[in-house]
């Protein structure tokens, strides 16, 4: 498992009579300091966790605020975090990258801050089995952090997975073969339209990676709001849920 110093879990900003919720910072194994959100479940350490990783131009409050909660009241231990490759996308900040002085990071240096969350979550004591979870980039980044920690990861989900020239060098597919831990690729239906998409997703099941296309749906995460979608989402939700359970709870 990878070391981190944990500089802090303060800031104490919300606390109801089933959870909490901290802001949180720990470094990356090169020197970042990493900002998120930790969601306590009243279940306890002891049930299992999700990481939650933000698209391009996001943070995890502006993209994930809706999501963690409902994960959340599912009885799932959350940890959100800004990445150094991020912005205010959904009307929020990116505290990580607030407090850099550099600010352009290509999509694949992120993935220090992706092992960094995983090394936080087990050295704060969530022992519950744990799944990743990306949106555009970090959702292809999620399928490096799975492959080499499949005995800390339980389950991958990534949403609209980039696979493009930006992540030429930590494209998802170059970690399929060797994969051995439950997957979930979705797109929504308008990108399953584009050739490179169905090409992808054609090769992600070839791998045994679950797939599924949200009608109506978009990019990444935010596929998953209906205030985003303009439509209900309950069955892409509905797919979410099950894989979860299936993999983390064994429902």
């Amino acid at each position: 498992m990878l070391r981190l110093i944990i500089i802090s879990s303060a800031l104490l900003f919300s606390i109801t009579a089933n959870a909490a919720t901290v802001e949180v910072e720990f470094r990356s194994s090169d020197g970042i300091t990493v900002f998120g959100d930790l969601y306590t479940s009243a279940a306890g350490k002891s049930a299992p966790v999700i990481l939650l990783f933000h698209q391009a131009g996001g943070d995890a409050r502006g993209e994930y605020s809706g999501i963690a909660n409902r994960l959340l009241k599912t009885g799932y231990n959350i940890l959100a975090i800004d990445q150094r490759s991020g912005g205010d996308r959904f009307g929020g900040v990116n505290r990580t990258i607030a407090g850099l002085d550099k600010t352009e990071y290509a999509y694949c240096e992120v993935y220090p801050d992706l092992e960094a969350a995983l090394a936080y979550a087990r050295e704060s004591g969530f022992s519950g089995p744990l799944a990743v979870w990306g949106s555009s980039y970090s959702a292809a980044l999620v399928f490096q952090l799975g492959a080499k920690h499949e005995d800390e990861v339980a389950a991958i989900l990534g949403f609209s997975p980039a696979s493009g020239g930006p992540l030429a060098g930590c494209a998802p597919q170059q970690y399929l073969a060797n994969l051995s831990i439950p997957a979930l690729a979705l797109r929504p239906q308008g990108e399953f339209e584009i050739e490179s998409v169905q090409a992808q997703m054609k090769e992600f099941e070839h791998f045994g990676v679950q797939t599924y296309v949200a009608d109506p749906g978009v990019h990444g995460s935010s596929m998953l709001s209906a205030e985003r979608v303009g439509a209900s989402t309950e069955a892409t939700w509905q797919v979410v849920l099950e894989f979860l359970a299936e993999t983390l709870t064994n429902e």
